[in-house]
């Protein structure tokens, strides 16, 4: 499997119990959406390895309760902590405009319809009220409030995103 056809939907932090469960932090919009996941894969050192699914229940705050097939002791879950988790591309999620997933955005390069090249994304702050793009453009951070109508549209071959910034916000941060 490569990881071009994967998508990283977060990482394995501690044990959860004695009985081979582990604690997933999901880094995505809305867990709950990925409840009926059969398949994900861990990157174990360098390659991306299939583990089964055999039961996941959500906690709070992004984080939910794995058990695989064939992962039965702690000392087996302890390999899996700080490990990356993906799944198949296709498997993602739509999410909606001023919900991205920012881990799939970082590093691309962000053009606003009227200033032209704004900077690199190089971080997106999700919270709920106000979740924010962190831009970098010669050593400077720019702050951009994602709202609907920001993103106008994403060229993910030249990893571009058009955007509509609003009026005179960019020129706070450049001057």
């Amino acid at each position: 499997m490569h990881l071009k056809e994967k998508s990283y939907i977060g990482q394995i932090v501690k044990l959860h119990g004695y009985k081979g469960g582990v604690s997933l932090y999901m880094d995505v919009s809305n867990p709950k959406e990925y409840t009926s996941l059969k398949t994900v894969f861990i990157e174990i050192d360098g390659i991306l390895t299939p583990f089964f699914v055999q039961n996941l229940k959500h906690k709070n705050k992004g984080f939910a309760a794995l058990y695989f097939e064939g992962i039965q002791t702690e000392i087996e879950a302890k390999k899996l902590i700080k490990k990356k988790v993906y799944i198949s591309s296709d498997e993602l999620k739509e999410v909606d405009e001023t919900r991205f997933l920012g881990h799939e955005l970082i590093g691309y390069t962000v053009i606003d319809e009227v200033k032209g090249v704004v900077g690199k994304l190089v971080e997106v702050i999700e919270q709920k009220s106000n979740p924010l793009f962190v831009l970098e453009k010669n050593g400077n951070e720019i702050l951009l409030p994602l709202f609907e109508g920001l993103l106008l549209g994403i060229d993910e071959k030249k990893k571009e995103m058009l955007v509509r910034a609003p009026e005179g916000l960019i020129d706070l941060y450049l001057q």
